[in-house]
């Protein structure tokens, strides 16, 4: 999870690209001071080097994914093989080894909690897992690539979806291949595309590896908060935390924090311990990113 950093123009294009993976070369190459051929070239670079990955990510309420959990596996015998398989299930939108009480962290998203509890079946028999330790989230309160809240209510027909899934395999895809792909004309599906955009059914944006953007090291916490505990809105907005969700179970939010050194994530780790109301904090450390799709589709 440590790549060699970017440079500083390629760190800054990236991080655009993060806000707004649709965002024109023009206005890239504006930004960055670059020709647009040369802004061209660095992002296609970045592409084909997997620096990045510059997806559509539709809201999970637009997939009818309205329950998500987090879970957490103990193995018998080696973890890794346990995590791949994991992977595998379109439902496991992040998987990753940790060093930690549980080696094995990843997020479920389901239909419904007679779809979660069938998946997580699922999930026990996989090969290696003793334990799975499941915390249902009841609110997003912090996503680094989505609005917390639900997006506005538009009516989708066939063809906003296969636009959807366009953007979703290629955030970057033309508005000329979009309307090849659906029948329509580029004014069209520009129109089309931006509204769905506008709407918050999905966001394009840049998938990075942590490393690359100056956060090497990442950490999933699990706290508890007192009756008086703080606002949790406040309590993860430092920048250091990446995502944070409200649950109910064995924790009242889980969450990640990123840093460019160990001792960066144990101070922020150390900033929500000593947070007032918290009242208590379990951490583990995020070594192997296995997964991070959000384009899959329900079984």
């Amino acid at each position: 999870m440590n790549p060699a950093p970017l440079d500083p123009t390629d760190l800054a294009l990236v991080r655009l690209l993060q806000h707004d993976g649709r965002t024109s070369y023009e206005t890239l190459a504006a930004r960055i001071g670059l020709s647009r051929a040369a802004t061209r070239a660095r992002v296609r670079r970045l592409q084909e080097d997997g620096v990045v990955r510059i997806v559509g990510i539709v809201h999970p309420a637009v997939l009818g994914r309205t329950v998500c959990a987090h879970v957490a596996l103990a193995v018998n015998g080696p973890a890794a093989p346990t995590a791949r398989a994991l992977a595998t299930l379109p439902e496991a939108v992040f998987v990753t080894l940790t060093a930690g009480r549980r080696p094995i962290v990843a997020e479920l998203r389901t239909e419904s909690f007679d779809a979660l509890s069938a998946l997580l079946a699922d999930v026990s028999r996989l090969p290696g897992v003793r334990e799975v330790d499941t915390t249902p989230y009841t609110r997003v309160a912090k996503d680094p690539y989505l609005p917390a809240d639900a997006p506005a209510a538009v009516d989708l027909d066939a063809t906003d979806h296969a636009l959807m899934q366009a953007l979703q395999a290629d955030g970057r895809t033309s508005y000329a291949d979009l309307a090849e792909r659906v029948g329509m004309s580029p004014a069209a599906a520009r129109a089309r595309s931006l509204r769905l955009l506008e709407a918050g059914m999905l966001r394009v944006v840049a998938l990075t590896s942590p490393g690359a953007v100056g956060l090497g090291y990442l950490a999933g916490f699990a706290l508890r908060r007192s009756g008086t505990g703080p606002d949790v809105a406040r309590l993860v907005a430092a920048e250091t935390v990446q995502f944070a969700a409200e649950c109910v179970g064995r924790a009242d939010v889980i969450g990640t924090v990123g840093g460019a050194s160990l001792p960066d994530v144990l101070t922020a780790l150390e900033e929500l311990r000593s947070a007032p109301g918290v009242h208590a904090l379990e951490s583990w450390l995020h070594l192997e990113l296995v997964k991070e799709r959000y384009d899959s589709t329900a079984r």
